[in-house]
């Protein structure tokens, strides 16, 4: 029987440590440029600005209760063991939200188009920060995984017709067809600053793995990634010997995750990696025509 293997501790710190600088980002983007400027982003954060601009409900209050729902819907969906991080996430920002706005300077920068763009900036950095270290915000990403399971429609997708309805829903409270504008620049700037981050998280990548341990990494790709891999068969010409090669396709954001377990299963493994320029079928995107 082979004994599992304790995790790093330093790599645990470091995760929780770079997602928690990852979310204090997030969480000023709103405070020091969207909220003081009333903009509408995207996701559960931008659902509860909106909440907050007409009942003046704080905003890490209405972020907390939602994300809570959230959370309990995906336990009993997607299973019990269902994201430790996005628990972690969830709860942080709920705190980073519901510090006071007083204690902050008020708009840093008087113009509305400027605001967003620099929210959107460091909101995207931010969550960039997050999911390299295999977290999640929660909120809207947690709806995409429990109807990606359900329906074969793309989390990236999902996630887009969402933050479109909760931004679009702001001109009926806000009654401002300019912060609404607002709202989707802010969007865009933090769904380009993300990839730009991750260099293209939304892409997939497909990887190669060489490794003699090819049963252990496959069983981790499988049980702990949830994507699919296949084992190919394959002559080392230099060696002249049968090797087993290791096939997957993940999204690109997923890629960080599972070098360092490969890494840890075993160091000497080799491995190729390159981009795609489309992934079509369970768990990517649906087949088009």
């Amino acid at each position: 029987m082979v004994k599992a293997k304790k995790p790093n501790i330093r790599l645990v710190i470091k995760d929780y440590v770079i997602m928690l600088l990852g979310l204090i980002l997030f969480a000023f983007s709103w405070t020091l440029f969207l909220v003081p400027a009333q903009i509408t982003g995207g996701g559960i954060s931008g659902l509860a600005a909106v909440i907050f601009y007409s009942t003046k409900i704080p905003i890490g209050l209405t972020f907390f209760a939602i994300n809570v729902v959230l959370v309990a819907i995906a336990m009993k969906v997607l299973g019990a063991s269902f994201g430790i991080k996005t628990i972690f996430s969830m709860s942080v920002l709920s705190v980073l939200f519901s510090i006071p706005q007083d204690l902050f300077p008020g708009a840093i920068i008087n113009d509305n188009f400027l605001s967003a763009v620099l929210g959107g900036m460091l909101g995207g950095v931010g969550i960039g920060l997050v999911f390299s270290r295999g977290g999640s915000t929660g909120g809207t990403d947690i709806i995409a995984m429990i109807i990606n399971k359900y329906r074969n429609i793309s989390p990236g997708r999902i996630i887009m017709y969402c933050d479109v309805i909760i931004i679009g829903s702001s001109y009926f409270l806000v009654h401002s067809l300019d912060k609404m504008v607002y709202g989707f620049v802010s969007m865009a700037v933090v769904s380009y600053s993300l990839d730009a981050f991750l260099s293209g998280s939304n892409a997939s990548a497909q990887i190669f793995i060489f490794s003699p341990k090819y049963e252990e990494i496959a069983d981790y790709i499988k049980n702990e990634t949830m994507r699919g891999v296949t084992v190919l068969n394959g002559t080392g010409w230099f060696t002249q010997q049968d090797v087993k090669v290791l096939m997957t396709i993940v999204r690109k954001k997923e890629t960080s995750m599972l070098f360092r377990k490969v890494k840890e299963i075993d160091p000497e493994a080799f491995i190729s990696m390159a981009s795609v320029m489309g992934v079509y079928g369970q768990g990517f995107d649906k087949i088009k025509g």
